[in-house]
């Protein structure tokens, strides 16, 4: 039997279809955040939302470029959380965890909501790795630092990998 973050993935992958890079995208973000998780010591059941938004946290992407021609964090915000409650129910796995999971991707982008340390650790797992992707310069890597970092271990990562 699979476990349940190992179901999600490979529903995250089926669902990427051959998108390597948003598949990439997804796993390197899991791996910080499971890692960052677990040093700095969160709960449990916190850790199994926190990993399962990590895998799903951009599966809006495909339909907001569907719909919107674009992948602006605002779309999706709006598509990806009936995505991933899709792939949750298919795995029937609890509702109040897939309320959970859902919110954080309904609002990954929506820096003001952050409510609790799930999320806190998503939105520092997802800026490792965009300011890599997205060549953000060093400006850039200490406004984001100074306005959205807050764990120990993220700020650990963020100064040993972009100098900051």
């Amino acid at each position: 039997m699979l476990s349940s973050i190992s179901a999600i993935m490979k529903k995250m992958v089926e669902y990427f279809d051959g998108d390597v890079r948003r598949i990439n995208h997804a796993l390197k973000v899991y791996a910080f955040a499971k890692s960052i998780g677990e040093l700095e010591n969160i709960p449990a059941e916190k850790m199994k939302i926190l990993e399962a938004a990590a895998i799903l946290h951009d599966v809006g992407i495909k339909e907001s470029e569907k719909k919107y021609s674009s992948s602006s964090g605002k779309y999706q915000e709006i598509e990806g959380p009936p995505i991933a409650r899709e792939i949750l129910k298919e795995l029937n796995l609890p509702q109040d965890y897939g309320d959970r999971v859902c919110f954080l991707i309904g609002n990954h982008h929506t820096y003001l909501k952050i409510d609790d340390i799930d999320f806190q650790i998503l939105v520092e797992s997802d800026f490792l790795v965009n300011i890599f992707e997205d060549a953000m310069n060093q400006e850039q890597i200490e406004t984001i630092k100074k306005k959205y970092f807050k764990t120990k271990t993220a700020l650990d990562y963020l100064e040993s990998m972009y100098n900051s």
